[in-house]
């Protein structure tokens, strides 16, 4: 069972500009944090005082978060225009899986949401990457734990299920970017072509690089 809440965009309330402050504010930390944490495991390592091995990890996983952390900044931008031309909506246990959908492999996550021009289709997204995603993997599809499941029975959805979006749980809480990545099995050229242009345009507004022609590509976000 879904809900639409009102048509006004999310970054109305000031409940949602406040999330998305607690987003942005983890993300600057982190680019600053991290490679702090890595300098500073470096500098031990080539210091007498300590063995190389204690400190390896370290070094080696703050480097990665480090690299990894730009991302958490384009997304967090994402997630902030995409709220400003976007509604929430309210989805009551949408359905979830792995794999097994056009464009997923084995282990893709996804979920299912109403095409805003159709409603009796439901068009699966894919959640691509590692940027907060862990959560999220953890409590759905098959197999998970009721505990796990329970956290995630309402799921909030801001966007335009064809192009991008942003997931959240109730709160907002957990906000997290999906978006359609073109395949050769995917539909996206017959969602191009079925949305309205003031689809399209909003999707443009949103930040999602929509082709002007169905033959441009790459269609991607940020």
């Amino acid at each position: 069972m879904n809900s639409t809440s009102p048509a006004a965009a999310a970054w109305g309330d000031p409940d949602n500009r406040r999330a998305w402050k607690t987003l942005f504010t983890w993300a600057v930390l982190g680019q600053i944090l991290w490679p702090l944490v890595c300098l500073g495991s470096l500098l031990l390592i080539v210091g007498p005082e300590w063995p190389v091995w204690l400190l390896f990890i370290p070094l080696v996983y703050s480097a990665y978060r480090s690299i990894l952390q730009r991302r958490y900044l384009v997304d967090a931008f994402q997630v902030r225009r995409i709220l400003k031309q976007y509604p929430w909506q309210v989805h009551k246990t949408p359905e979830s899986g792995i794999g097994k959908v056009p464009g997923a492999k084995s282990g893709d996550v996804w979920l299912k949401f109403p095409n805003p021009e159709q409603s009796g289709d439901l068009i699966p997204v894919i959640l691509h990457g590692h940027v907060r995603s862990p959560w999220w993997r953890r409590r759905l599809g098959p197999g998970v734990a009721p505990e796990k499941m329970a956290q995630v029975v309402e799921i909030w959805f801001a966007g335009d299920v064809r192009f991008a979006g942003v997931l959240a749980v109730p709160g907002p809480r957990r906000l997290f970017v999906v978006y359609q990545r073109p395949t050769k099995d995917s539909r996206f050229l017959t969602d191009v072509r079925e949305a309205t242009p003031d689809a399209l345009a909003r999707a443009r507004r949103a930040g999602v690089r929509v082709p002007e022609r169905i033959d441009q590509w790459p269609f991607d976000v940020g």
